[in-house]
């Protein structure tokens, strides 16, 4: 018999099925969270539904979580809000202010979704199996859309009329082609980070997007860290996670709160994935791989995951797992490196400090700070000011 007695209800509509098919075959726009995450590291505290929404099957957490990682939802649309708030300014004006970095075209998607990292947006999503993906952003007088269909990538801004277009040479497998932004990918990246430095429950039950969801929460052990909690809402059938919530230990707003307010489980119509550029659009064209990236979008889910800095070395475990890089600009002013607007902006957020490794910069946000010293070393990570300090003196 199978552990969840959600799985099994009867008298469902068409919309709720979950089309499984080829196992994980979806993670691409929208897709479900794959996680390996041993038994032993995640705690086993069964819920109670709370009073009054909804009144679910009990549940652990592990049990929980296991539920997210056999998730198979290939078919579904829907419309997520996403809100950043690391009391930073409008990155979006900063980028216009640099240039893109990415080439000439606005289409480009390492553009135009780093958007996402600060403010509050609305993106409208879609899937249909491995072949078929679609995420949107929109603006107050503008779209942007991210389409995967077949082996064509598109990006289309509406604003510029510009178009970039690739071709998928791993068309099938498990390439990815989503922003990284929806609710599932932070809480797989947050997933990811579970171990013996987590605490991980399940703290009652709520109604998200018009869908029974369990609440998985998880707290970091460790002291230093700058993460208070993050809070995942699972939806109650089918596992996929549909709120994603991260709230610094200073408090206030939540650093990021992701989460859809409308979901569907039906086919979306099969003209969702079509494109043609429009007429009078300047397309730029770019082949597979000819940037060096596997990726044709940046992933922010993994940019907000504890010890989330890939291909650094790294000081420390879990929560409070810091990056360490050496620059090898050795005696430069931290105000001046990078230059031009992205050296006046660092300086303008610097904290000088001291300590047995000499003399650096602090540059905080509400959730990931980093120390850049005199002698070019960078430690950073989700980790307070004093915790970045005695790693460098602890590495000197």
């Amino acid at each position: 018999m199978a552990p969840y007695e959600s799985d099994h209800a009867t008298g469902t509509g068409p919309d709720e099925d979950p089309r499984t098919g080829r196992r994980k075959a979806a993670r691409y726009v929208v897709p479900v969270a794959v996680v390996g995450v041993a038994a032993a590291t995640i705690g086993l505290v069964p819920a109670l539904a709370a009073s009054g929404d909804p009144d679910l099957p009990k549940i652990t957490a592990q049990q929980l979580v296991e539920k997210i990682a056999k998730s198979d939802v290939q078919r579904m649309s829907g419309t997520v809000k996403i809100s950043t708030d690391l009391g930073l300014p409008d990155l979006g004006s900063l980028q216009q202010g640099m240039g893109s970095g990415h080439g000439d075209s606005s289409a480009d998607p390492r553009t135009k979704l780093t958007e996402l990292a600060s403010g509050t947006h609305t993106l409208r999503v879609a899937a249909d199996g491995p072949e078929k993906q679609k995420v949107s952003l929109l603006e107050r007088d503008a779209e942007y859309s991210l389409i995967h269909q077949g082996k064509d990538v598109w990006g289309y801004d509406s604003a510029s009329n510009e178009v970039f277009h690739t071709t998928d040479r791993h068309t099938g497998d498990k390439r990815e082609h989503r922003p990284g932004a929806t609710p599932d990918d932070f809480a797989e990246e947050a997933l990811k980070s579970v171990d013996s430095t987590t605490s991980v429950t399940v703290d009652g039950t709520a109604r998200i997007a018009g869908r029974d969801a369990y609440q998985l929460v998880i707290k970091p052990k460790q002291s230093g860290s700058t993460v208070r909690d993050v809070t995942i809402g699972v939806d109650a059938r089918t596992g996929l996670p549909l709120k994603f919530t991260l709230t610094p230990k200073s408090g206030g707003a939540p650093v990021l709160d992701a989460g859809f307010t409308k979901v569907s489980f039906a086919a979306p119509p099969a003209s969702t994935f079509d494109f043609r550029p429009p007429k009078g659009a300047k397309v730029t064209e770019q082949k597979p791989g000819e940037d060096g990236r596997r990726e044709h979008a940046p992933d922010f889910g993994g940019a907000f995951a504890p010890g989330g800095m890939s291909g650094a070395d790294t000081i420390g475990e879990g929560w409070t797992t810091i990056a360490k890089f050496d620059t090898g600009a050795k005696g430069d002013k931290t105000s001046q490196q990078g230059g031009g607007a992205m050296g006046g902006f660092l300086g303008s957020l610097g904290d000088q400090v001291s300590g047995d490794f000499g003399k650096g910069t602090v540059f905080s946000t509400r959730l990931v700070n980093a120390l850049i010293t005199d002698d070019g070393k960078v430690y950073a990570g989700a980790v307070t000011k004093g915790a970045l300090i005695k790693a460098a003196d602890a590495d000197k």
